[in-house]
């Protein structure tokens, strides 16, 4: 018992760090320690680490193609060129600008999902305010994101933690559809509306220009910019396909690189020392944490209890696990909620509304907290690396307005034929 208990504490502490970030070291720092401490400690075996490692192969290959097409992109104007389109089509409006802003994310993030959202279209969001003079680029800014939550479960694809949590039992796309396009509409009208809410006085603030340059896009650019389009086809066969995402998005993001590399002839220098390859060893310090926390017993005990619940009542059982699981994805990061979650779900074989609920909790719970999902770790190193910064009270505060409202109205359609028919 005391072997559990210092796993247990060693896993709160790292993710603590990850979460505040003590002395302003990066989040990759503290998931790191946390995994080696399991290790130098004897709590956890070398060999099971290392396999705890591996099973993030394909987190690492999806991330590692999205970053060098994003890196790409942003090198080769596509960023400033869209930043300029977005800029003209506002006309001068602040709310419009914001509106335009949040529509584009969802897109980005249904057909690229929420890490691509972080990735590329928070750069192209601070271009365009740049390019608008905008006083205050975090309102368009946080808009990336919150979408990338929100949005995250219209289509499988847009959320890798989706896959993870149904895993084999993947419903067909239109069943997909059947069940969650809804729930997904209301999240995405919710969050906007509440966001829009909260941001309401920084935009009456803020004036946007009226006219800007629009230069023509470079071959490379335009070469970056179809990479991008092909990479959301990509992905969108694979899913119908039941495959990985990981190794399509990698060799993708590879190919768009090569290509783009091959027409300037040379920079690719460049673009490797600019990629957040930081971001790696926090996704690998995670998944170590998650499979020391597996050989405590705890996800044997967490489908226990959640199949009991489910065979007491699968309305209750949905609602308590949908809550549960957002508010578990701040405390951890829903990367490792989403694996703990998944694993409890294929344990306790509950039923699609139970999996529905915590896939729901998994993918909308991390907009409370700055560090509630990668994708939003992601967003923070993309602001980080134009001067800015968000810290974890600052966005906990808007996040506690958000993403209760989002939530509730999400499971609350989700579970509307099961309320209904009782």
């Amino acid at each position: 018992m005391i072997h559990n208990w210092l796993v247990w504490g060693i896993a709160a502490v790292a993710t603590l760090g990850v979460i505040l970030r003590p002395r302003g070291w990066p989040e990759a720092i503290w998931a790191v320690a946390g995994a080696l401490a399991l290790v130098v400690c004897r709590l956890l075996p070398v060999g099971d680490a290392w396999a705890g490692v591996l099973k993030g192969s394909d987190v690492y290959l999806f991330l590692i193609g999205m970053m060098l097409m994003s890196e790409v992109a942003r090198k080769e104007g596509l960023f400033d060129w869209l930043a300029a389109i977005a800029v003209r089509a506002a006309r001068g409006s602040p709310t419009r600008l914001f509106l335009l802003v949040y529509v584009v994310g969802t897109v980005v993030t249904v057909f690229l999902s929420n890490d691509a959202c972080a990735v590329v279209l928070t750069p192209a969001v601070y271009y365009a305010t740049r390019a608008a003079k905008v006083q205050n680029p975090l309102p368009y800014l946080l808009v990336c994101a919150f979408i990338a939550n929100a949005a995250s479960f219209v289509l499988p694809i847009s959320n890798p933690a989706n896959l993870v949590v149904f895993a084999q039992n993947m419903p067909p796309l239109t069943r997909w559809l059947a069940i969650f396009g809804l729930p997904s509409v209301l999240a995405i009208v919710v969050t906007f509306a509440v966001l829009r809410l909260t941001q309401r006085s920084a935009l009456n603030d803020e004036t946007v220009a009226t006219t800007v340059e629009l230069r023509t896009l470079s071959r490379t650019g335009m070469l970056a910019g179809f990479g991008i389009v092909a990479t959301g086809g990509v992905l969108i066969t694979a899913s119908a396909l039941g495959l990985d995402l990981g190794l399509p998005t990698f060799v993708a993001g590879l190919a768009t690189t090569v290509a783009v590399l091959l027409v300037k002839r040379g920079g690719a220098v460049e673009i490797v020392k600019d990629v957040s390859w930081s971001v790696l060893p926090l996704v690998a310090g995670l998944f170590v944490l998650v499979e020391a926390l597996e050989k405590t017993g705890v996800l044997q005990s967490l489908a226990d209890v959640l199949q009991h619940a489910a065979a007491a009542s699968v309305t209750a059982a949905a609602w308590a696990a949908g809550a549960v699981v957002a508010v578990s994805s701040n405390l951890v990061n829903n990367l490792p909620a989403g694996l703990i979650a998944g694993a409890a779900v294929h344990g306790a074989q509950v039923s699609e509304k139970v999996s529905g609920a915590i896939m729901i909790g998994v993918d909308l719970g991390p907009n409370l907290s700055v560090t509630g999902s990668l994708a939003t770790i992601l967003w923070l190193t993309a602001i980080r690396r134009e001067g800015l910064d968000v810290s974890a009270w600052q966005f906990l505060k808007i996040g506690a307005l958000v993403m209760p409202p989002a939530l509730i109205t999400a499971l609350g359609a989700l579970l509307l034929p099961s309320i209904l028919a009782h």
